[in-house]
């Protein structure tokens, strides 16, 4: 069974801002590298401007879970700014969502990449995790 709400189409859009903070630098562990938002960190939040559709579509006794994540990093944006993404739907099947996102800082884009999730029962996916132990 593939439980997924059908509330949106392809090319449909959400969007977050994010204000890049201190602790969204590039930095890995005592390692300062740039003082700049870190590819992680964007990785992060456009992860979460995707999953902003999974939100929405998932039932109550439903999670999302990512499956993968590309990150084009063109551009930085610095501490304070505010970095808007734009995610949109290109692909829906069953309990998969394919999402690519653009973020920019004012005109500029930052970065650019594709975010994949999948709907799945949360029972279903706390005896995949039982299974790891």
């Amino acid at each position: 069974m593939y439980p997924v709400k059908n509330i949106f189409k392809i090319g449909d859009k959400q969007h977050f801002v994010k204000v890049v903070q201190a602790a969204d630098l590039a930095h890995f562990e005592q390692d300062k590298v740039h003082e700049v938002y870190g590819t992680f960190a964007l990785g992060r939040d456009a992860e979460w401007c995707c999953r902003l559709f999974v939100k929405e579509m998932k039932e109550a006794h439903e999670e999302g879970i990512g499956t993968y994540l590309h990150v084009i990093h063109q551009s930085p944006a610095l501490l304070g700014q505010e970095v808007y993404f734009e995610a949109t739907i290109i692909k829906l099947e069953r309990n998969e969502i394919i999402c690519t996102y653009i973020a920019r800082v004012g005109d500029r884009v930052i970065a650019t990449g594709e975010q994949g999730q999948k709907i799945i029962s949360k029972e279903k996916l706390a005896k995949l995790f039982e299974t790891l132990i």
